[in-house]
């Protein structure tokens, strides 16, 4: 991240009303651009949340929670936070 002085690139009286906030601080600015939540790009987001629905509809058609962690490999804590969250 590379840092500019403010009176470089903000209008005076827009430097004039941020100062009545903060002064002598660093402020970090955000792009107006929206971010992408977690996983949306590579699509682990969605390969996720088919996976946890699978988990779900098996546990609802009676499958134990110990085959369900070994067919995921994941442990039984794991499961339930799936299951009950």
């Amino acid at each position: 991240m590379k840092y500019r002085r403010a009176s470089d690139v903000l209008p005076e009286e827009l430097l004039l009303e941020v100062q009545k906030y903060s002064q002598g601080e660093a402020l970090y600015i955000p792009k107006a651009k929206e971010r992408t939540k977690w996983g949306e790009r590579s699509g682990a987001r969605e390969f996720y949340r088919q996976r946890n629905d699978e988990i779900r509809e098996k546990y609802a058609q009676k499958t134990p929670i110990e085959r369900l962690a070994d067919e995921y490999c994941l442990s039984e804590d794991m499961i339930r936070t799936i299951l009950f969250r």
